[in-house]
């Protein structure tokens, strides 16, 4: 199971969820299109055996990271950790916590995730309410900026800067009158760090959880 497992994120990561078939697995391993079967029972449950092999490591990585008494700290931490993994992996997004029957490292991450809230005065509601706030910031960001860009931008014809150029030059020629925020945010926009507004999104919701459970800054 490891090797074919190891074998398919390979495969992921090279060309995405279109490159994994059972026939390029298969060839792969240098074996037969059957004996997959022998260790998963369809392609839905390989994605989610892949998807849970990765995460094995990002749960490795969050369980090694140093407790605070902040637990709004702790919950940043593991936060960023699972952002960077899914960044780094795109297809990671579409199968987290899909099925949690077959992926017990997305439940253990889920669990870390709550555990910290139990360190806050919450009700069960908002503890989960507040944990699929998290999720969705860093699932939901890290799925869009892990899309593939342009083809002139891969190839490197255009830089990522002048790529964003191009819309912030637009959007510069609109109606200052019609499109007042727009103009606001445009040189913000131009030339911004994609993890830079990941981060800001994560601060709001955490800022949020903190004042509902009443817990002031860290020193």
């Amino acid at each position: 199971m490891e090797a074919v497992l190891t074998a398919a994120v390979g495969l992921l990561d090279e060309a995405g969820e279109s490159a994994l078939t059972f026939r390029a697995l298969a060839a792969r391993l240098g074996t037969g299109v059957g004996s997959i079967y022998w260790y998963v029972a369809s392609k839905d449950e390989l994605y989610d055996r892949a998807t849970d092999h990765v995460l094995g490591a990002v749960l490795a990585t969050v369980e090694g990271l140093p407790d605070s008494d902040d637990p709004i700290d702790d919950l940043r931490g593991m936060a960023v950790t699972l952002f960077d993994a899914i960044v780094d992996r795109p297809w990671l997004a579409t199968y987290f916590m899909r099925n949690t029957d077959v992926q017990e490292n997305s439940l253990r991450l889920y669990e870390k995730l709550g555990q910290q809230t139990l360190r806050l005065d919450l009700t069960p509601r908002q503890r989960f309410h507040a944990v699929s706030a998290i999720v969705g910031v860093v699932v939901g960001t890290a799925a869009d900026l892990g899309q593939e860009p342009p083809e002139e931008v891969l190839d490197g014809t255009v830089g990522r800067d002048e790529f964003l150029g191009r819309y912030a030059r637009a959007w510069r020629a609109l109606d200052p009158e019609e499109f007042p925020f727009v103009h606001e945010i445009v040189d913000e926009f131009d030339g911004h760090e994609d993890k830079d507004q990941f981060l800001a999104g994560l601060e709001l919701t955490l800022a949020g959880l903190r004042l509902q459970a009443g817990v002031p800054p860290a020193l």
